[in-house]
């Protein structure tokens, strides 16, 4: 009801178990609460909180303008309702190694499973763009060694993003993601890759999983699961996909009221007002208190 059933450290446990099985696991994206219970819903192994649309749902572009407190308390609201364990990008930890430190009890009292952090300058620019700005070695390993030792679940994961391969050679960026590694990361995402070969060299220098990133409009081709699978991947996300798909359908509709003069010709894509109440899961409040949820909630095939 108001809460998902599980914990945040058992939600942090079955991230681990999940992260070590043999199948790859499956993570879209989200920006809303009510759309990681849909996730869920259709089966999906977690939930994913890009940095990018949290931004952009703000109106901002993807360049670190957002704090450490508005990625918290939203990537928390959209966490605290779903069971499935939920990862949230950290760009580059809100500031110096004791701000990363600091990031991660932030993330850790919300409720989260996991975060990752990237090696640029901050301020940060997306991944799939031009002219990257790369910090050294020292500096990237000094984020997640903070990261490492500020967190007190050790089941919460801490993953290690590196651009590098956006700037450098495939054989720097291994270099470095091996460093990451040994300062304590627990996974890594090796952003902007060119091929499936370039994931199945990462896959093979590492001991810990490897994340892959599907957005659209990117700089990697969309593979599929099997595809990533085969390559040694063990994790996918789909970061704006829901982001995009939901804007695309805003437009759509606004634009045949604009046309038509109502919104008639769009209400059979919809959400039905049965399926968004039960989505919500009103009839568990109704359960719960009588007194005040004393309506009928509508069938789930009723179009009202």
């Amino acid at each position: 009801m108001l809460y998902a059933h599980k914990t945040p450290a058992e939600k942090r446990l079955d991230l681990r178990q999940k992260l070590s099985s043999s199948t790859i696991q499956r993570f879209p994206g989200t920006f809303t609460p009510l759309s990681s219970r849909l996730i869920e819903e259709k089966g999906f192994d977690g939930i994913y909180i890009s940095g990018a649309v949290l931004a952009n749902e703000l109106g901002f572009p993807d360049v670190g303008l957002t704090t450490l407190s508005e990625v918290a308390q939203r990537a928390g609201q959209i966490s605290r309702i779903t069971n499935l364990p939920a990862i949230v990008d950290a760009d580059t930890g809100f500031g110096e190694p004791m701000n990363v430190a600091r990031t991660i009890q932030e993330f850790e009292e919300y409720g989260l499973a996991g975060c990752h952090i990237e090696d640029q300058f901050n301020p940060k620019r997306c991944g799939h763009l031009d002219n990257k700005n790369m910090v050294d070695l020292e500096t990237a390993t000094k984020r997640i060694k903070a990261a490492a030792e500020a967190r007190r679940d050790p089941n919460f994961l801490i993953m290690a993003r590196t651009d590098l391969r956006g700037v450098e050679s495939l054989e720097a960026t291994v270099d470095r993601i091996q460093a990451l590694v040994d300062a304590g990361a627990d996974a890594i995402f090796p952003e902007a890759l060119k091929d499936l070969s370039e994931f199945e060299t990462v896959c093979s220098a590492v001991d810990v999983p490897v994340l892959a990133n599907m957005t659209e409009f990117g700089k990697s081709k969309l593979y599929t699961l099997k595809e990533l699978e085969n390559a040694g991947v063990s994790l996918v996300i789909y970061p704006v996909t829901l982001l995009r798909s939901s804007f695309g359908a805003m437009e759509r509709v606004l634009e045949t009221i604009e046309r038509d003069g109502t919104q008639e010709a769009a209400v059979d894509e919809m959400f039905t007002r049965a399926r968004l109440y039960d989505l919500v899961d009103y009839e568990a409040y109704n359960r719960f208190d009588t007194g005040i949820f004393n309506f009928e909630v509508p069938g789930k095939f009723t179009k009202a």
